[in-house]
């Protein structure tokens, strides 16, 4: 069991955006051994509606605050490697916002950091709570249908937020949606899957020009045989959100990804089950990273794991031509 402050986390968040706002403060609010202690932004006025937490606009200055026991890092995925690793050798435990670094070096060294430092470092891929996707591993481990040997997974939308502008400046955001949504999905597939084998893709920007791709698609060759292929893109108006899996002898619906529905469909029919995620979905893993550090508990995302989905995109990018 970790030493932390009267048996509960005191958390930092630095960068107070969509996110944060939506997700990730509310979580830490909510969950009964987190407290907010304190937030890092730019923009003071940012932390108005946080009067009980701290602000800062310098990170160095905030680290030095021994209260501080947990750093959420949602800031851009620029800065994820040099706020990750200066709040781990500052000796604070790390949960960090998707894709963990801007490639696959960064995303290793981050790794490297927290275990010379002794220090948890975990990656916000939430989806790994999905009570829909924890069904869908026993499912294919009880062999429900059949071997599994091909998973599909889509989502297609239109970026039109401007509070989310930044994810269209490569030196920010890495990359378009290969980085902001693929790797959610990415992740699910490791999870079920295990480590990648092969991974390709291909990445273009036809409808926006974007300095990003606005569209990428990528295939994954997994160990047994699978096949992933998984193709997001911010030039459709039609909203997808889609993810099967198929096996020998079936398949396993999971479409729309984020609703409740699954369906298992073989031969002799289709069984439907109805399982709802946590209405605020970061909840599960801001207790999850809270037991882990209290209770010892094992990370849902545990960085070793988190970093395959970051070799994966770098694979992408290697195989795909300069936009």
């Amino acid at each position: 069991m970790r030493e932390t402050n009267k048996g509960n986390v005191n958390w930092l968040v630095i960068g107070i955006g969509d996110i944060t706002r939506k997700r990730v403060i509310p979580a830490i609010l909510a969950e009964p051994r987190s407290t907010l202690c304190g937030v890092v932004t730019r923009d003071l006025t940012k932390a108005a509606d946080y009067r009980e937490a701290k602000a800062w606009n310098n990170l160095a200055a905030a680290l030095r605050d021994p209260a501080i026991d947990a750093v959420y890092v949602a800031s851009p995925v620029a800065l994820h490697h040099q706020h990750t690793v200066a709040s781990l050798t500052a000796g604070k435990d790390v949960l960090c916002e998707k894709p963990v670094g801007m490639n696959y070096g960064e995303a290793l060294s981050m790794a490297e950091v927290s275990e010379a430092a002794g220090r948890l470092l975990g990656a916000a891929f939430f989806r790994r709570f999905f009570p829909k996707l924890l069904r869908t591993k026993q499912l294919i481990l009880d062999g429900a249908i059949g071997r599994p040997v091909l998973a599909e997974a889509s989502f297609h939308g239109w970026l039109e937020s401007e509070e989310r502008a930044w994810l269209r400046d490569p030196a920010l955001a890495g990359g378009g949606p290969l980085y902001d949504t693929a790797s959610h999905r990415i992740d699910a597939f490791n999870y079920l899957f295990g480590t990648p084998e092969f991974a390709t893709g291909i990445r273009s920007n036809p409808i926006h020009n974007f300095a990003v791709d606005e569209a990428a698609t990528v295939t994954i060759l997994y160990p047994e045989g699978v096949h992933g292929i998984i193709d997001v893109r911010w030039n459709s108006r039609l909203l997808r959100d889609e993810c099967r899996i198929i096996g020998t002898d079936g398949e396993i619906s999971l479409t729309p990804f984020a609703g409740p529905t699954l369906r298992v469909i073989t031969r002799q029919g289709t069984v439907e089950e109805n399982l709802p995620a946590n209405p605020n979905v970061h909840y599960p893993l801001i207790e999850n990273f809270t037991a882990a550090m209290l209770d010892g508990t094992p990370l849902a995302a545990p960085i070793r794991e988190a970093i395959k989905t970051d070799w994966v995109t770098e694979q992408v990018l290697n195989a795909s031509p300069e936009l």
